[in-house]
């Protein structure tokens, strides 16, 4: 019910404050009795919009980091045309135009009555957002932004000034963190108010922002390894940080997303499986496979024996693309049914066949082998999570910087300590499927079993473990791809993920396209030429060489 009170109220006060916070002249100098002035905001309503925001962009833009790592399925061959600039003008507004510019009026608010949990809260999450811009789009507005009439054509910093910024105002955020507050927050919706949980998501942030730098600064993996040294950090999975969504359909709608668009009242499941993630779980009989995935069919066509089908699934009467050697192509045993990466393929009348999202971190539908067509409210309702960080992740972190540093003895065991965590995670979402028939998960010993898989599948990796650190870390990631992304990057592994079926699909994504209506808008800055120029803290080989050019 706190979210859904929270969200009605954000609503209508945002949307008010909005209108008046795009006022670009000084002509009218009445005060318009139906509108909020900044004075008359409510730092508690402000901060509520910030976090609603903040979650509903993370998700978003985790989404297409999934895509290009195989974690979700991609639509489209040529990476170059696959995501133009109006995809992102959503997540640019809501990011500058909307979370950017509450917390500028939120802070002083705040100040004025020794809010400092609210003010650490904003600065924390404006670190982590202007930095995403930055991962995605190299270097973005900062300096310059949100300075309404006083410039509405910013330019853009570099992005390595943009991440020392951010670092900065990670630490302001502790410091606030630290302060006594005149008050807490109505709703914190991650800690419920916590500080010391604030000040490990603040330094886990950090991590990722020093792990990332690791190429290009030669003090970052000894600020990472500082911050390991501590303890101060996301260590636990009670400690994660994660979105809780509801149940709640209309007025407003504040279920998980991606269960809103896959179990409807009509049409059935609207996104694909990725072929490529479905393929590396069953393979190792992943003991999480059947919380992510839900078999709306029990035998996908031209698997199993079963007759190929034109009308439903196309490609079940193609041959694999000749670089398809080895990789799976098309469809796959026991009814998970899903997409290439690539595949532009219009949409068949499957919504009630297709392999649909489960009961993580969706709030969809466990997979207990009732094969049956998902609507509106099945499953868990969209009770799921957007998860941000993850005590996986930061176990998955330390093993890279363990295999950077050649330890991969204790990378290993990193590894194995980050799965283990997330199966532990993922198992407990069990519960959240009131129907489901739970004699279908997994017990101990195939916990087990799986574990001592990918311990010998690192032992034997050809790539020296940076494949099975790369793939684990990747099904861990599994509802929000952004550390993925990075990861491959900065890596380039794994090497053996699934190729786009494009034989060339020209050089892969390593920043994206400024989104339209920054650069339609801004006179300052030209859109690119391209989606091949790496960010800042990327200093691998030119593309198509790296990290793949298919």
């Amino acid at each position: 019910m706190k979210i859904l009170f929270n969200k009605l109220c954000v609503v209508g006060v945002l949307g008010i404050f909005m209108l008046q916070s795009c006022e670009t002249t000084n002509l009218d100098l009445t005060k318009n009795p139906n509108a909020l002035s900044p004075e008359q905001a409510s730092p508690d309503f402000l901060l509520n919009g910030i976090q609603v925001e903040f979650a509903r962009t993370v998700e978003s833009m985790g989404e297409t980091a999934a895509q290009l790592t195989r974690i979700e399925y991609m639509f489209g061959r040529s990476y170059v045309n696959n995501y133009q600039p109006n995809s992102f003008d959503g997540n640019w507004t809501s990011t500058y135009t909307e979370m950017f510019t509450d917390i500028n009026a939120m802070n002083p608010l705040a100040e004025e009555t020794g809010l400092y949990h609210h003010i650490g809260m904003g600065q924390f999450m404006k670190a982590f957002m202007i930095t995403t811009m930055v991962d995605f789009f190299g270097d973005v507005p900062y300096s310059q932004a949100n300075l309404g009439a006083e410039n509405f054509n910013p330019d853009v910093d570099p992005g390595e000034s943009v991440y020392e910024a951010a670092l900065a105002l990670i630490d302001d955020a502790i410091i606030n963190f630290n302060k006594s507050s005149s008050a807490l927050p109505q709703n914190d919706f991650f800690y419920d108010g916590d500080a010391d949980a604030w000040i490990k998501a603040c330094n886990t942030l950090k991590m990722r922002l020093y792990m990332n730098t690791r190429l290009v600064s030669s003090s970052s993996l000894a600020a990472f390894n500082s911050i390991v040294s501590s303890g101060n950090y996301i260590s636990e999975t009670g400690e994660d940080m994660e979105f809780a969504w509801g149940t709640n359909v209309t007025q407003p709608d504040n279920r998980h997303p991606r269960y809103g668009r896959n179990y409807a009242a009509s049409g059935g499941a609207a996104d694909y499986m990725s072929i490529d993630l479905m393929n590396y779980m069953s393979e190792n009989n992943d003991p999480r496979i059947r919380y992510y995935f839900y078999r709306q069919n029990e035998v996908t066509p031209g698997q199993d024996g079963s007759e190929p089908a034109l009308e439903t699934l196309q490609c079940s009467l193609q041959e694999p693309p000749g670089h398809y050697d080895g990789f799976p192509f098309c469809g796959l045993p026991n009814g998970y049914w899903g997409r290439d990466h690539g595949n532009n393929e219009g949409t068949p009348p499957d919504g009630f066949l297709r392999t649909t999202v489960g009961v993580y971190p969706f709030g969809g539908k466990f997979d207990d082998s009732t094969f049956e067509g998902q609507l509106l409210g099945d499953g868990g309702g969209g009770a799921g999570v957007t998860p941000i960080m993850l005590a996986s992740s930061s176990d998955f972190l330390i093993a890279e910087a363990l295999m950077v540093a050649g330890n991969t003895a204790g990378a290993k065991a990193k590894i194995l300590e980050g799965l283990d965590k997330s199966v532990a995670k993922v198992v407990s979402f069990g519960s959240i499927d009131g129907s489901a028939d739970l004699s279908f998960a997994p017990i101990q010993r195939d916990i087990d079993a799986h574990a001592a898989t990918i311990g010998t599948a690192f032992d034997s990796d050809v790539e020296g473990g940076w494949n099975v650190l790369a793939r684990e870390y990747f099904t861990a990631l599994f509802g929000n791809g952004l550390d993925s992304y990075n990861f491959y990057r900065r890596t380039g592994y794994p090497t053996n993920l699934q190729p786009n079926l494009e034989p060339q699909p020209g050089g892969f994504i390593r920043s994206f396209f400024y989104p339209a209506n920054f650069v339609n808008n801004n006179s300052s800055v030209p859109q690119k030429g391209g989606v091949t120029n790496p960010v800042f803290w990327d200093n691998n080989p030119a593309s198509p060489g790296f990290p793949e050019s298919n």
